[in-house]
């Protein structure tokens, strides 16, 4: 595993103080108009390309030990998504685009292809799979390989959540209100709500370490309304769109893997099913970790990413 040092400025990306994975350049990338998002970049740049992009509530520190193995024999790419981290943080938009996944993933192509990478393969966890699973609808010309960490895609996450079971998602219904509300509620007292899902979801604590823990909450506090923007989005402009994917038969035409906890068994559905209804060419793996399964068991998630390299 590797550690993390403290950032130090670099004419190329001010990306301001924290900490950063140890090796990692950072860059500072303009994927759309008035939009750069924050990029830490390792490994050979002249090799085969992986972007791995985090999930909620954290930043791309989550990968910084899958991201320095992977770095050995690949190109590495790991951005703060639009909305988070040290990423810009646009305003949202009263046509509810800004932080749709469409968007999002557009961004992600943007940032590959200028490091100079038109094709790569892509992993993602919770809100990052996400992000994923749109780009590899929307750019199968770009996606070699897509790995997703702990989700369901968002039309089949609404349809299973049901019930006192749906009481596990209630800051999904809470993000999904109407601008105001949830980011007045949240923002009384950040820490709160986002340490809430740092300590409930890790199995091992010890996998979020203080300087870590600190790291994120900071980010989180200084990101409300475009975190709550990106989880609004989820409610109404991604599920429009993977209505109109799966109505028009539209698949993952791409080698997949999913980790997972035992969503399945736990809430009632088939995990696994519903996967393969949108990536025929699917190894599908539920893990005994906890939800930062990156920090929790970074060796899992490595061999399932080089695994998935040789598909």
């Amino acid at each position: 595993m590797t550690s993390i040092t403290p950032d130090t400025h670099r004419d190329d990306a001010p990306t301001g103080p924290g900490p950063r994975i140890e090796g990692f350049a950072e860059h500072r990338v303009p994927v759309a108009d008035g939009v750069h998002l924050s990029a830490a970049v390792g490994g050979d740049p002249a090799s085969p390309a992986v972007v791995l992009l985090h999930g909620f509530p954290q930043t791309r520190l989550m990968w910084r030990h899958v991201a320095a193995d992977l770095a050995a024999d690949h190109a590495v790419i790991v951005p703060d998504l639009r909305g988070y981290g040290a990423s810009d943080k646009p305003a949202e938009a009263a046509d509810g685009q800004t932080y749709a996944k469409r968007t999002m993933a557009a961004d992600v192509v943007a940032l590959a292809r200028a490091l100079g990478h038109e094709r790569f393969a892509l992993a993602g966890h919770d809100r990052g799979a996400l992000v994923a699973i749109r780009a590899g609808l929307d750019h199968p010309e770009a996606v070699t390989h897509l790995a997703s960490l702990d989700v369901v895609p968002t039309l089949d996450m609404w349809d299973v959540m049901r019930g006192t079971s749906a009481a596990v998602g209630f800051h999904l219904y809470l993000m999904a209100q109407p601008p105001g509300l949830p980011e007045r509620m949240i923002a009384a007292d950040p820490d709160g709500f986002f340490g809430h899902f740092l300590d409930l979801w890790a199995k091992d604590p010890r996998a979020l370490p203080a300087d870590v823990r600190a790291a994120y909450l900071s980010a989180c506090r200084e990101a409300v309304p475009s975190i709550v923007a990106d989880f609004r989005a989820s409610s109404f402009a991604d599920v429009e769109h993977d209505a109109a994917d799966r109505a028009a038969g539209r698949r993952l035409r791409m080698p997949v893997t999913v980790l997972q906890q035992d969503w399945g068994t736990a809430l009632g559905f088939d995990a696994a099913g519903l996967w393969r209804a949108w990536a025929p060419d699917l190894v599908h793996r539920t893990v005994p970790c906890g939800h930062f399964m990156a920090e929790e068991s970074p060796a899992t998630v490595t061999e399932a990413i080089r695994a998935l390299l040789l598909r």
